[in-house]
């Protein structure tokens, strides 16, 4: 045992490293003896910096090493105690995992000297040997030396130089195995990662912009994310690495042991996508920071995003409403109605400045078709990030749910749960358009019954709720709430994050519709769906025969890279034995609640073509040839993810749009089929 730890604990790249580093430390002495009488200081530099940084590296392998054992000790002795003693101890955790944390920073600052030394004496040694300089140079001087032995130690030093800083690169800073302590205990992974992922966050914060969360010892909302993220790499503890999930997501990939769509019968009605089509520029439009502009002009972002904020014309600054938390140019409101093409005085109020659990919304008012619309915006901000990851359940209030017990879509004194976030944004949200801060009950006073209220501006108006990804499941959550005080509202969801229970789901079928765009990854999220896809990429691993550590990789890498194989070649029918292994819905009960869609689902899929488009085509605008079908699908089939080329793809809110136009399009093509011969080709 050496400084509190065994050798056998010690990873065998820390040993190759260890030992390589000495070596080129003594090859270093060496040459720079040999070379030094014959030359100046500046021209062995290049020796100099491998000899300093290998010395550096060897230095801090000891402390990384004492700080990683600190750290795995104060996990595994870790009790279960009072909340109070909790606090306290992980107070220490973070302390340990700080210092540790700190230490491998300092060994990722090693390893980009290496990088850069390494670069310099290649550049040195090619510069002499492409331009034919005299042997001045003391590096090519010994690379052209006469002397065997010491032309060989050169040439060895060379590569030795390359390998480390490569096997540095890829090894990472770790010292010792993490599994030498923690063997499979489910707990003492859960716990290290949770830290990980904890200090990894706040520093991101931080990076954005966020730095009181940095400073943060307390159980906050980062804690809870991380909490989560750490309970999700579980597989830890059954000795599966990173590297093998990801060879069995491409295993699942390959083998396309997915769902499909054969079940998916009845289309949908045309109301409904007529709606879902109307109203899905306003949830679009609701993404007014950068996001939006990003990813509809990669190249010309910056031109779309002064011009939607509207700083090219200060003249109409002072004509745009004032929304909370709007910059002092209402660049916000700005980039809302330019991207609806709306006079400015139908926005009637919005936020787009939040804290975690405050949504981003606009309310306009539409006497053209004798709406008004609630716009909440989808994932944009660090905030709607934490949002999105308190995805633990939480027990709906009666006051959430009142209107659907009042009409006995459901019965009374039960128990409903959904995503805590969400939940938590919907009763702000609810607040902020129509509730009372103190008692949070109806409130004759506010926007909505001001504007719907008897003898109002827009008595007898429609009330339209819609929003995209994490805004489509906090306006279902809203329509919740409304429902009962506005006989006429109607909720849109695309795209939306699971975030109900199935009682509940069901509930609200006569006035929440969900779209769902073909692989997208969110309307199938939830803590459940990711502990089944991590057990079925295990399992495809584990029953695939040629599975050794070079397909592993291969697998991987193609996985990574978003390959555009999706299932297009005919493939026969898996065994039944294949398709579901073992029974991977039986989680714990904190698992298997919250995380249905809601409503009515409509699932967009599109029409088999011979021939795939490439990624690059699919990432903007899908090719206008291709034509689309609209489902009522079972709300159940999207509770297990997708893995594909386009799931990320996919959930881009513009690809959606597209394809409701060209369903409305088709449809009214076979309703009119003078209109075919009429149309030009």
């Amino acid at each position: 045992m050496i400084w509190g730890f065994e050798i056998k604990q010690l990873r065998w790249s820390a040993i190759i490293l260890g030992i390589s580093n000495m070596f080129l430390i003594i090859i270093s002495l060496i040459l720079i003896t040999a070379a030094y009488p014959d030359c100046v200081i500046g021209d062995i530099v290049p020796f100099l910096v491998i000899f300093f940084v290998s010395c550096l590296r060897m230095a801090s392998m000891i402390p990384i090493a004492m700080a990683q054992r600190a750290t795995a000790m104060t996990i595994i002795n870790t009790p279960s105690e009072t909340r109070a003693v909790g606090t306290l101890i992980r107070r220490h955790q973070r302390i340990r995992y700080m210092k540790w944390i700190r230490w491998t920073r300092f060994a990722f600052v090693i390893t980009v000297l290496q990088f850069m030394g390494a670069s310099y004496l290649l550049i040195n040694v090619s510069k002499n040997v492409f331009k034919d300089r005299t042997p001045n140079a003391c590096v090519l001087e010994l690379l052209s030396t006469n002397t065997t032995w010491l032309h060989n130690m050169a040439v060895v030093f060379v590569i030795m130089v390359c390998y480390v800083t490569l096997v540095q690169c890829y090894s990472g800073s770790d010292v010792l195995r993490w599994r030498s302590f923690y063997t499979n205990e489910n707990k003492a992974w859960k716990h290290h990662y949770r830290e990980v992922f904890d200090q990894g966050l706040r520093e991101a914060l931080c990076c954005m912009g966020r730095v009181k969360y940095l400073t943060v010892m307390e159980e906050d909302e980062v804690f809870s994310v991380a909490q989560l993220l750490g309970d999700l790499v579980s597989y830890r503890a059954s000795g599966t690495g990173h590297l093998e999930l990801l060879a069995g997501l491409a295993l699942l990939q390959r083998e396309s042991l997915m769902p499909k769509y054969q079940e998916e019968t009845v289309e949908a009605p045309e109301e409904l996508i007529q709606g879902a089509a109307d109203f899905h520029p306003f949830a679009e439009a609701a993404y007014t920071g950068l996001l939006l502009d990003v990813g509809r002009n990669p190249v010309l972002f910056l031109c779309a995003w002064l011009y939607r904020q509207g700083i090219l014309t200060p003249w109409t600054w002072n004509r745009l409403p004032k929304l909370e938390g709007d910059n002092w140019w209402r660049g916000h409101a700005s980039a809302f109605l330019r991207y609806v093409n709306l006079p400015a005085e139908v926005l009637r109020q919005g936020r787009v400045c939040q804290a975690r659990c405050e949504a981003a919304y606009f309310v306009v008012v539409l006497h053209h078709i004798k709406s008004v619309v609630i716009c909440v915006r989808g994932t944009e901000t660090p905030e709607d990030l934490l949002t999105d990851g308190l995805s633990r359940e939480c027990m709906l209030a009666t006051e959430d749910i009142d209107g659907l017990i009042y009409d006995n879509l459901i019965p009374p004194g039960s128990a409903y749960y959904g995503h805590s976030g969400i939940v938590e944004a919907a009763r702000d949200l609810y607040v902020q358009i129509d509730g009372n801060p103190g008692n949070k009950e109806f409130q004759e006073g506010g926007l909505l019954t001001s504007l719907l209220g008897a003898g109002c501006e827009c008595e007898g108006y429609n009330l339209r709720v819609v929003g995209h990804s994490l805004g489509g499941a906090i306006s279902a959550l809203l329509g919740l709430k409304l429902y009962g005080r506005y006989p006429r509202l109607h909720v849109y969801s695309y795209g939306p994050l699971p975030c109900v229970d199935s009682v509940l789901a069901n509930a609200c079928s006569g006035f929440v519709t969900s779209i769902v765009y073909d692989t997208e990854f969110s309307s199938r999220l939830s803590v459940a769906s990711i502990m089944r896809l991590q057990t079925a990429a295990m399992l495809a691993l584990s029953n695939d025969a040629d599975a050794d550590s070079a397909v592993i990789h291969k697998l991987a890498r193609r996985f990574l890279s978003v390959s555009t194989y999706l299932w297009t070649k005919p493939q026969e029918k898996p065994p039944a034995s294949e398709l579901n292994p073992l029974p991977l819905r039986r989680e714990s009960k904190k698992f298997n609640r919250g995380e249905l869609l809601h409503g009515v689902v409509i699932h967009i899929v599109p029409e088999k073509k011979k021939f795939d488009m490439p990624l690059y085509r699919r990432w903007s605008t899908p090719d206008a040839r291709c034509g689309y079908e609209a489902y009522v699908a079972n709300r159940e089939a999207f509770m297990d993810m997708i893995v594909s080329p386009y799931m990320f793809v996919d959930h881009l809110p513009w690809r959606c749009s597209h394809a409701l136009k060209k369903i409305l399009e088709k449809q009214k093509l076979e309703q009119d089929p003078v209109g075919v011969s009429l149309r030009p080709r």
